[in-house]
């Protein structure tokens, strides 16, 4: 983009958009876009078939309404051709808040008026009502699963060993039981220190241990982790 830029200056506005990357609410916003990405697009790809029909129906049968112009010889070309008139229903008709109804010609005392009401009620029903609040619906729900995960990932960092995932409610049967247990027992920077060094290492000094635990790695097998373990676990476990 920075490259775009030195031929127009507009290109970096874009950068802006690094504040956004910066801020972890403001990537949560826009990751809800992206989240259901793949409903999202079927469902906005179902909303253009949808308008399209409406678009087929409306230049066979209702296009003189599309004309609001008070000069006979110069037509409103709202619904002159197919295209025009798809694109017209797409900007204009999804965006109006009570469909495309309100944007043509009254029909009160035409011949079609029956016809009218009941292609104006179907638009607003299925596209307004309907499928853009499908998509508002997708956006808002994403939001909403994404700040749920991060806050039940922040809760369970303060509540639960990360390494062997044991609640604090065990550990704090002592004094400073779960804080002792985090910094001394299963510290995670020690465990990550621990990874770097048999990544920097050469394989072939590495001991038996770290072997086993550099396959597991490559692999992406996390079972090294004392999952639910710890030594004062056992140590009670010997007691009993």
């Amino acid at each position: 983009m920075s490259l775009f830029g030195h031929y127009n200056n507009f290109f970096f506005a874009c950068h802006l958009l690094d504040i956004a990357m910066g801020v972890k609410t403001l990537r949560t916003i826009l990751s809800s876009v992206t989240h259901n990405g793949k409903q999202l697009m079927m469902t906005v790809g179902l909303l253009a078939v949808v308008v399209y029909l409406y678009t087929v129906v409306a230049f066979n049968f209702f296009r003189k309404f599309y004309n609001k112009s008070e000069d006979e010889n110069e037509p409103d070309m709202k619904c002159d051709d197919m295209m025009t008139c798809y694109l017209f229903h797409m900007y204009v008709g999804v965006r109006a808040g009570g469909g495309i109804g309100d944007e043509i010609e009254d029909p009160a005392g035409d011949e079609y008026e029956l016809y009218r009401v009941v292609f104006d009620i179907t638009f607003f029903f299925f596209v307004i009502v309907i499928l853009l609040a499908i998509i508002q619906g997708l956006i808002i729900d994403a939001f909403g699963e994404l700040r749920d995960q991060q806050e039940q990932v922040k809760e369970d960092m303060e509540t639960k060993c990360f390494i062997c995932g044991i609640g604090s409610d065990y550990f704090d049967t002592t004094p400073h039981g779960f804080e002792t247990h985090t910094f001394d027992e299963h510290n995670l920077a020690n465990y990550m220190f621990f990874l770097m060094y048999l990544i920097n290492k050469d394989e072939t000094e590495h001991t038996g241990q770290e072997s086993y635990v550099w396959k597991m790695y490559q692999e992406r097998c996390w079972d090294f982790f004392p999952a639910g373990d710890c030594f004062r676990k056992q140590y009670e476990d010997q007691l009993s």
